[in-house]
């Protein structure tokens, strides 16, 4: 069976991210990012990656999800070349192509039996003590459950924001994990609601 699974910020290659998640090189944290991928995600999966393949160059990140099992998409984030706050953002799409089935700013998708919005921003907060950055970019929230990555936080819900980030979850997540957290967190708020 075909699965859908999604992820965000890899961050391939950047010393501070694999410092904050307790990695002592790049290299192990790099390797453990692979490994996690491999054992979750067979070559018939789809995977959309929410953004942030690295933090500079592009190229070793890359290379390392072309040799990754399944079918890969790309919303691309704030630190990826070929999102349009970069002025030279058409040059890089070739480049991306190469690796991603379809590279985009934001998607609509199926979980279940609702559609969800898939970005890398949030619909609000930037996960560090400062003001949201990049708010041209940022979806508006019109009631849709939104999966995201970027706060690099270890929260996975607030609100109606599901944090898809590999600080959240360690791994690909499952659509369907998604789509079981979601009835939890609807039928909680039906029972909160119900309470009042």
């Amino acid at each position: 069976m075909t699965a859908v699974l999604t992820t965000s910020d890899p961050h391939v290659g950047h010393a501070l991210v694999a410092a904050d998640r307790g990695f002592s090189s790049t290299n192990d944290h790099d390797d453990f990012f692979a490994q996690q991928w491999v054992e979750n995600v067979t070559k018939k999966d789809s995977v959309w990656v929410l953004g942030d393949l690295a933090s500079s160059n592009p190229k070793p990140a890359l290379e390392l999800l072309k040799k990754l099992p399944g079918t890969k998409h790309l919303v691309a984030g704030n630190h990826d070349p070929v999102h349009p706050l970069y002025p030279d953002a058409h040059r890089q799409f070739r480049k991306y192509l190469d690796v991603f089935a379809s590279v985009q700013m934001a998607a609509s998708r199926r979980i279940g039996d609702r559609t969800v919005m898939l970005s890398h921003f949030p619909y609000e907060g930037d996960g560090v003590d400062r003001a949201d950055r990049y708010s041209q970019w940022r979806l508006r929230d019109e009631g849709l459950w939104l999966v995201h990555g970027h706060v690099h936080k270890a929260w996975k819900v607030k609100g109606r924001q599901l944090n898809a980030g590999f600080d959240a979850w360690q791994r690909p997540v499952s659509f369907d994990e998604l789509g079981s957290f979601i009835d939890a967190c609807e039928e909680v708020d039906l029972e909160m609601i119900g309470a009042q």
